[in-house]
């Protein structure tokens, strides 16, 4: 029983320090339900204006997420003032109801591509605002309190000499 727990200990300091690639990797909890007028942003300072980066949402949520999909309007903020605002839309169960993601207990979490080998060529501070988009068939105002998600992360890795 021991020596289970010992590997299942070691296994799982792996996972976590072979992380090498995050550049950025922070999380803000969402209250009990993420209300659609809600503005979820991350300041974010440009790590370097040369090396190309892929930018990720990360979500974490429980079963208390009813959708098999996900909306999110998603805005940069350059140091500029230039903006660039996108509507994207996520894959969160399977056809049989079964949230996606990662996760042994009954939050899971989901890693959903946002942009993929960007450039900060400008240097400064940049902002990063996420946002639900959800709606119910047929809803014109769309869900006002987005239950089940618990916390929204943004994440920038470096890419990897495997991509």
């Amino acid at each position: 029983m021991l020596s289970r727990l010992l590997l299942v200990l070691v296994c799982s300091l792996c996972v976590f320090s072979c992380d090498s690639n995050a550049v950025f990797d922070t999380y803000k909890t969402v209250p009990e339900a993420w209300n659609k007028n809600d503005v979820i942003s991350f300041n974010i300072t440009a790590p370097d204006s040369i090396s190309p980066y892929n930018l990720f949402v990360n979500l974490r949520n429980t079963n208390a997420y009813k959708f098999n999909n996900l909306y999110l309007i998603v805005e940069m903020n350059f140091p500029n003032g230039k903006a660039v605002k996108d509507t994207l839309e996520y894959r969160m169960a399977a056809p049989d109801g079964t949230l996606l993601g990662t996760g042994l207990s009954s939050v899971k979490e989901n890693k959903l591509w946002y942009k993929e080998g960007v450039v900060f060529e400008e240097s400064g501070e940049y902002t990063v605002k996420i946002q639900h988009a959800m709606r119910k068939n047929g809803d014109v105002n769309g869900v006002l309190d987005l239950e089940g998600v618990t916390d929204i992360g943004f994440r920038i890795e470096e890419l990897s000499a495997e991509h």
